[in-house]
């Protein structure tokens, strides 16, 4: 079996999409033709480690610009101060569970975004978004291969 480069384009794009993640790349790329665990594989890897980018690169703007709005940071305490007490109750679970809803606006973009803007430690948010990003891939995958006929359910 040859894999046609263009397709990996296609379906590696589709799964980085801020839009549809490896919600649209999941079935994209089973579409197009590749191995089912090829394409949750890459999915969930690739999906999973946009978090790196998104989680600094809000720091670094932060850091470089926001920082110096007051306006802004009043905002951003404020919303940490109200945010702390769901942080210390939900943090890990509650950010996997959100990410791996897979409806639009719950992915590991939107769920970066929020554990940055709430505070949380990097190293709590990724395992928790990674998590997520898994559960989601599968369900994803399930939902894919039973809707094209792969699987059947009894």
């Amino acid at each position: 079996m040859t894999w046609d480069i263009w397709d990996i384009a296609k379906f590696l794009l589709a799964t980085v999409s801020p839009i549809s993640e490896l919600r649209g790349g999941i079935p994209l790329g089973i579409r197009l033709g590749l191995p089912p665990w090829f394409v949750f594989l890459i999915a969930v890897v690739a999906n999973a480690l946009i978090f790196f980018p998104v989680f600094f690169a809000l720091r670094l703007f932060y850091d470089k610009f926001l920082s110096r709005i007051p306006l802004f940071n009043k905002y951003l305490d404020s919303l940490r101060k109200r945010g702390k007490p769901k942080v210390d109750k939900y943090g890990f679970w509650g950010l996997a569970l959100f990410v791996a809803v897979p409806l639009p606006l719950t992915g590991a973009y939107t769920g970066t975004i929020l554990a940055w803007l709430l505070g949380m430690d990097w190293k709590k948010a990724f395992p928790a978004i990674g998590l997520g990003v898994v559960v989601a891939g599968v369900v994803v995958l399930l939902i894919t291969l039973v809707i094209l006929g792969i699987i059947s359910i009894p």
